[in-house]
């Protein structure tokens, strides 16, 4: 069988999951249509648990580089959350797309990952032993590459989810937008501006001095295909449509349609291929959340989809990846769902956003509308009634102090393997297993209430201990994940 992942795609999801398997040293080719990378993304902004698990990689100096800022606000449905009800990790930062995109692409070529660009792949044949994948070059000659497994990052269109012959159902109301980027003609304002009318969606956000991005929602309505060339007259008769007039136009520097209606996969995956990132799930577009679910996919997936490459993973591992990630998506799709309810049509839905105003002034409905699509828990086993808030959530980045000096949790996160935490349990890990787990003794913190923690490379916790005489449960935590 060949050790080789072949991965469709090399957006933040693709380039993800890419190095994850890169940095579990699993050879990996990742195939991308487009020949360049532009400075163009219709996302612009990324969410705080996407940093979270970004910067337990590493990645957390490069980011800061960016210029990334925090939004100060959150909306739901065009209802501004109140973001002093929850932490860093469940606020959205303003961050274009194509900057996590590069900054991705370049640690995936440092992790020795080949990425072929302005190919695309055109077929794929599995069976027992592996996949075989037919990709065309951008001069129309073709060739094949021999891989264990085919994972489609490759957007809601995916050519690998209809090889694979998955499913890809709607649900609920369509909706069509239409955004650019834009320079406005002498003496036009360019300040913030947004606004829910009758219509649909309007809004107005500056991106540098003297260049603003233009966009509009309108419900009911599909978007053209991409076979159809976004223009300036369609941005600017949708801004008519919505707001009565639109700002006189200077010079245009992008444009770019989206929207459809939400879709989950009806599996992710099908033998040895496998789904993530928008081929899985496209949902109505809201505080980056759309992007934040594909990189957890590609979290999830990563070190699982590894582990089983080097026969090293315990049964059934690799199918968790559907069990613990489509329910995650449905979840999205409901809070999506839900806004489109409230934002359409907006006359008869009046009385219920009257309503919706006066439950926001309570904490808690804060606190739930901006966790639920994004603060995930896992069934990891052992969930009884009674049992530790940390099994299945994501272990917090406490700062730790070592006998060989002071680190953190997502530094020792940042090497792809598990973490078994003591804080003065006792605990002990096979010398078989410290390519898969990393072991640190620590003093007790405060923010973890545990003697002894079992981490997964995805920073879900798997096992808890607070008395650390749980040797037996240990154990079984480590089979059940490690092998």
């Amino acid at each position: 069988m060949s050790r080789t992942v072949v991965i469709a795609g090399a957006g933040p999801v693709g380039l993800v999951l890419a190095g994850e398997l890169a940095l579990n040293g699993v050879d990996t080719v990742v195939v991308e249509r487009r020949a360049e990378s532009t400075e163009d993304s219709q996302g612009m902004a990324i969410h705080g648990r996407s940093l979270q698990f970004l910067r337990r990689r590493g990645l957390g100096e490069g980011l800061a580089e960016q210029g990334m800022w925090a939004w100060p606000r959150t909306p739901f449905a065009f209802f501004w959350l109140d973001l002093e009800t929850v932490g860093e990790q469940d606020h959205t930062f303003a961050l274009p797309q194509w900057r996590t995109e590069r900054l991705l692409e370049e640690r995936a070529g440092a992790l020795g990952v080949d990425i072929r660009r302005g190919q695309e792949i055109v077929d794929a044949r599995q069976d027992a032993d592996g996949v075989r994948v037919t990709v065309r070059e951008q001069g129309g000659g073709t060739y094949e590459v021999e891989g264990a497994y085919l994972v489609g990052c490759d957007g809601p269109d995916s050519t690998v989810r209809e090889l694979a012959g998955i499913g890809f159902p709607a649900a609920g109301q369509s909706y069509y937008g239409v955004l650019g980027d834009v320079t406005l003609a002498d003496g036009a304002s360019d300040q913030f501006d947004s606004g829910l009318l009758p219509n649909g969606i309007f809004g107005a956000l500056p991106l540098q001095p003297g260049q603003l991005r233009l966009m509009t929602i309108q419900f009911d309505r599909e978007p053209q295909g991409p076979e159809v060339p976004v223009t300036v007259d369609e941005l600017r008769a949708s801004i008519e449509r919505i707001a009565g007039r639109a700002p006189e136009i200077g010079t245009v520097h992008w444009l770019s349609r989206f929207g459809g209606r939400n879709r989950l996969a009806e599996r992710y995956r099908n033998g040895r291929i496998l789904l993530a990132g928008d081929a899985a799930h496209v949902q109505f577009i809201s505080g980056s959340q759309g992007l934040n679910t594909g990189i957890q996919d590609a979290a999830n997936l990563g070190w699982k989809l590894a582990a089983t490459v080097r026969q090293q993973a315990p049964e059934g591992l690799l199918d968790t990846y559907h069990s613990e990630r489509r329910p995650v998506a449905e979840l999205g799709r409901t809070h999506a769902m839900a806004q489109m309810a409230l934002l359409n049509p907006l006359d008869r839905m009046a009385p219920l956003r009257e309503l919706f105003d006066e439950l926001l002034v309570h904490g808690e409905v804060n606190r739930k509308l901006l966790q639920m699509a994004t603060e995930t828990r896992y069934d990891v086993g052992g969930a009884e009634p009674g049992a530790h808030p940390l099994l299945g959530a994501v272990v917090p980045d406490a700062e730790l102090t070592t006998p060989t000096g002071p680190t953190s949790v997502a530094e020792a996160l940042s090497s792809g393997r598990g973490l078994l935490l003591d804080f003065g349990g006792g605990a002990e890990l096979d010398e078989g297993l410290t390519d898969r787990i990393g072991f640190v003794t620590a003093s007790p913190v405060p923010e973890i209430d545990a003697t002894v923690l079992l981490v997964r490379p995805d920073g879900h916790v798997a096992h808890v201990d607070r008395t650390g005489t749980d040797h037996e449960g240990l154990r079984s935590a480590v089979k059940a994940w490690f092998g």
